[in-house]
């Protein structure tokens, strides 16, 4: 099986993940603010406990976002720079679905709203089913406010996630399709490392130079000045 190394910077928790032979062994801390100071000491740590270095390593695997703006950039460089120096592929995760694993492995649920706190009275958010023990996303990685969130139709979705602060700016619809919203369920290295070693499976893996952040709130924005333009034109 492949070592994978993982990172998340990717909200107020700053975590660090070894899989090694299908094992996970994980370093998770809520450190607002700590990121830059903290994860290569954890990362070295993590790698000295498994008496590996990082070019013994198959590939690094970092949460790309959505989330912290700082954060998310902090998870990228440093994982594109471990895997330059090694020549390793990297593994681009989403913390949403992230979030989903998490949520499904604690509370045994299979229909998972994931949400991350976007700031700005806006949250991501993305809906999943859990297939063959994986989340799968039913659409796209959306940015919106509270009031714009709408549900697919069927029963009720386990909401998972920081973004559920803006609960009751939400439609009615919303409200009654969610039972009590669980806050507390970050994107953590250690599932992190799950869905990387499937994206490894399937040779997913990107030269380290390719790995983007991904932020949606930058992508909202060129959508929003590209249609202005066409209505101006």
């Amino acid at each position: 099986m492949a070592k994978i190394l993982t990172l998340d910077t990717s909200t107020d928790a700053c975590s660090v993940a070894l899989s090694v032979d299908g094992v996970i062994q994980e370093d998770f801390r809520i450190i607002p603010r700590q990121h830059t100071r903290q994860l290569l000491p954890m990362v070295d740590q993590m790698l000295k406990a498994a008496g590996l270095k990082v070019t013994q390593l198959d590939a690094i695997a970092f949460g790309r976002g959505p989330g912290s703006f700082a954060g998310i950039r902090i998870a990228t460089g440093t994982a594109q720079g471990l895997a330059f120096a090694a020549d390793l592929p990297v593994l681009p995760i989403s913390t949403l679905a992230a979030i989903a694993l998490k949520a499904a492995r604690e509370h045994n649920v299979e229909r998972i709203v994931s949400t991350l706190d976007a700031r700005m009275n806006e949250l991501y958010s993305c809906t999943y089913l859990m297939r063959d023990g994986l989340p799968v996303p039913l659409v796209n990685e959306t940015v919106s406010a509270p009031e714009n969130i709408v549900l697919p139709d069927g029963d009720s979705w386990f909401a998972a996630g920081r973004g559920w602060v803006y609960l009751e700016q939400m439609s009615a619809e919303v409200q009654q399709a969610v039972a009590t919203p669980v806050l507390d369920i970050y994107p953590a290295a250690g599932v992190m490392c799950e869905l990387a070693m499937d994206a490894y499976s399937r040779g997913e893996g990107i030269a380290a130079e390719l790995a983007q952040p991904v932020y949606l709130r930058d992508e909202v924005s060129w959508k929003k000045i590209s249609e202005q333009k066409k209505k101006n034109q």
